[in-house]
């Protein structure tokens, strides 16, 4: 049990973190969007590139994020899996009392809930 409480602290700092860097990176984008704009009506061809280049990093910190959203959909199936070890446990040494049956929540049925497994350059999705 202790184990998924850490593991629960550790998903609201990821949420928390994912949460202010996809603002901030939205928001970094929207300003960057209107700079290459009017880069490309005065044909700053330097200007537009290096905004362009900004764009591409922030475009792989956004999938970062995606795999921050992963991680934190793992960890929560973990978590899952280990509070359904943590029941049968208690039911296996304690048994059952006299409130009745002990009741052992369903494991998650599928063995993970994320496939991907290394970041990779690409199209991004926004969440």
């Amino acid at each position: 049990m202790t184990v998924t409480n850490d593991l629960e602290r550790l998903q609201r700092l990821l949420d928390d973190a994912g949460e202010s860097l996809s603002t901030h990176f939205f928001s970094a984008s929207s300003i960057l969007h209107g700079l290459l704009r009017r880069a490309a009506e005065q044909a700053d061809e330097n200007g537009s590139s290096e905004l362009h280049r900004v764009m591409e990093d922030i475009a792989g910190a956004i999938t970062a994020l995606q795999f921050q959203d992963m991680a934190t959909q793992l960890i929560a199936h973990t978590s899952q899996r280990l509070r359904n070890c943590a029941d049968q446990l208690a039911r296996d040494t304690f048994g059952d009392d006299e409130d009745g049956t002990t009741v052992v929540e369903i494991a998650p049925l599928r063995p993970n809930p994320v496939t991907q497994d290394e970041m990779d350059a690409g199209s991004i999705e926004l969440f």
